[in-house]
């Protein structure tokens, strides 16, 4: 095999066999992908050994491991016990972490890795090329977004226990950059066996190979984790502890943050933001994840005969007043979107056909056109609302049940927690308009194409397709990008997908969802390390002690 094209890290192989990690990855990053200089505070001080993190979460994780469901508060805990292939840099480049070095072949076929050897799972047992070949291959089959991400692997060959080589039926662009922690852990094999992997025991006990290592999981109450003493880069972590706290209420988040019964905090209430960023013993991280992209979207039941019909999803577009959800339901932390394609990856944005500006009259218009006349009681239809967990949803879904009554439409909203909300969504598909969140993603192969893949609708899965849309040539578009190692074309391919789903509106994008936030304490130094923010290790996050 011809190897070519080589995407060896420059200037690092020096610090590879003392298991250091590019500095470049540290570099504090402001208002980037990239750890804020806020988060990032104290870099260049020595960094004290020892001491507890103590870090307060609002939701409970379905499990600890990302491989099969890589819902955000699942892939902050998982990233810092279980490790991916590669980290990146703030411009997206590869940086070592399970693998060393790293090549593609002339024809985009083949991508091969250099393990890093001595690595050891948390069970003592080694880490090889056995444990990556079950992980790609378990992900590509069951994984949400593996199906799309991994769908040209055709094999994962182990010549030995430190080289895997991904071998592709088709040239897939955009794996190189699919290869974090949190995106797609590497798991250890012999945990799993032959066993059904979303039953598997290391989903809420788990074993991997990061610098910490799961210690318990009391529910409703923490997840601990305690340091990797064996862990393969020398001097990390710096934290004896991590433990995660589920506080269910924001107004008790803050409250902990002030009084310093928890050290940092995830899903802080935004409402309370501006009064935290006055304790001068505070800060507040909100760096943008260009990693996750993460947005809302409303997402419509095509499967109801009323949302089938497309003048009336645009009506209910032009009722939604999107700058009144950024201000207001998210505080000014967002902004509005126009296109479900990040504008950050802006050789492949296009939003010229998302124009559905805030308009009563034209959104009564339409319903009266449509064939919806209001009845006696001021009413045309009545509406379900599914909102996925939390605050800021919930909040939403407030705002979108009041917007819908100004046109005559009578909505009902369905609470429930997160599993709740996904069977509704995907499986029993119980509601009639969708409030979702979702990470858009480094590519819009991996992130966008998932909104609105019709595979999705024959063989349904948690975060793909909740609309059930189904348009042939969108699907071949996706299909064409997928495997186009030409730019100009892949560009063009998914500017023609945005203008033809812009038109036909199976799903509005809303504002994106500040989902990176944190608050922490001044002790607390280096928090994110990753360029997808809180979804990084912890490995080089150390504490000052109280005083």
């Amino acid at each position: 095999m011809r190897l070519d094209r080589r995407h060896f890290i420059q200037s690092s192989l020096a610090l590879l066999s003392a298991g250091a990690l590019d500095s470049s990855v540290r570099l504090a990053h402001a208002g980037s992908a990239a750890a804020s200089s806020s988060a990032l505070a104290g870099a260049n001080a020595a960094p004290v050994q020892g001491g507890t993190l103590t870090y307060a979460v609002q939701q409970e994780p379905p499990s600890l491991v990302s491989l099969l469901d890589t819902n955000t508060v699942i892939r902050n805990i998982s990233a810092k016990i279980t490790e991916g292939l590669l980290r990146y840099d703030a411009q997206f480049r590869p940086q070592p972490l399970l693998a060393i070095a790293w090549s593609t072949s002339a024809d985009g076929l083949h991508y091969t890795f250099r393990l890093r050897p001595g690595v050891k799972w948390h069970d003592g047992e080694n880490f090889t090329s056995a444990d990556v070949r079950y992980s790609i291959l378990t992900q590509k089959r069951l994984g949400p977004r593996g199906r799309i991400t991994l769908a040209n692997v055709e094999r994962v060959d182990t010549p030995d226990p430190l080289t895997a080589v991904i071998v592709l039926g088709k040239p897939t662009p955009y794996l190189i950059k699919a290869l974090s922690s949190a995106e797609l852990p590497i798991v250890p094999q012999h945990r799993y066996g032959d066993g059904d992997p979303l039953t598997s025991p290391n989903l809420s006990a788990p074993i991997g190979t990061g610098p910490f290592v799961f210690d318990q999981w009391v529910r409703g109450s923490h997840i601990s984790l305690r340091r990797n003493a064996n862990y393969w880069r020398a001097g990390a972590p710096h934290l004896d502890r991590v433990v995660y706290r589920i506080v269910p209420d924001q107004a008790s988040i803050s409250a902990a943050l002030e009084t310093g019964e928890v050290d940092a905090a995830a899903n802080v209430g935004l409402a309370d933001l501006g009064r935290l960023a006055k304790v001068p013993y505070l800060k507040i991280d909100d760096s943008y994840d260009a990693y996750l992209n993460n947005a809302a979207f409303l997402e419509f039941n095509l499967e109801n005969p009323v949302l089938a019909q497309l003048p009336v999803r645009k009506a209910i577009a032009h009722a939604i007043d999107r700058n009144f959800i950024k201000d207001n339901v998210f505080y000014r932390r967002a902004s509005v979107v126009d296109s479900p394609v990040p504008a950050v990856l802006a050789a492949y944005y296009d939003d010229s056909t998302f124009h559905y500006p805030f308009d009563i009259d034209a959104a009564n218009r339409q319903l009266d056109a449509a064939g919806y006349p209001k009845q006696a009681d001021g009413q045309r239809f009545a509406l379900k609302i599914n909102y996925i967990s939390g605050a800021d949803f919930r909040r939403a879904a407030e705002y979108l049940r009041a917007a819908l009554a100004r046109i005559g439409i009578k909505a009902t909203i369905l609470d429930g927690d997160l599993p709740t909300y996904l069977r509704r969504a995907y499986t029993a598909r119980e509601f009639d308009l969708n409030l979702n969140g979702l990470g858009r993603l480094y590519d819009p192969t991996v992130g966008v194409q998932r909104i609105y893949w019709s595979d999705g609708v024959r063989h349904p899965l948690i975060w793909i397709n909740a609309s059930h849309y189904q348009n042939p040539q969108v699907d071949e578009l996706f299909r064409a990008a997928a495997i186009e190692t030409d730019e100009t074309r892949r560009a063009a391919a998914f500017r023609e997908v945005q203008q033809i789903v812009g038109r036909d509106l199976p799903v509005l994008p809303l504002v994106t969802v500040p989902s990176a936030l944190q608050v922490y304490h001044a002790r607390v130094h280096n928090l994110n390390n990753s360029i997808d923010l809180t979804a990084g290790d912890f490995s080089d996050t150390w504490i000052e002690p109280k005083t």
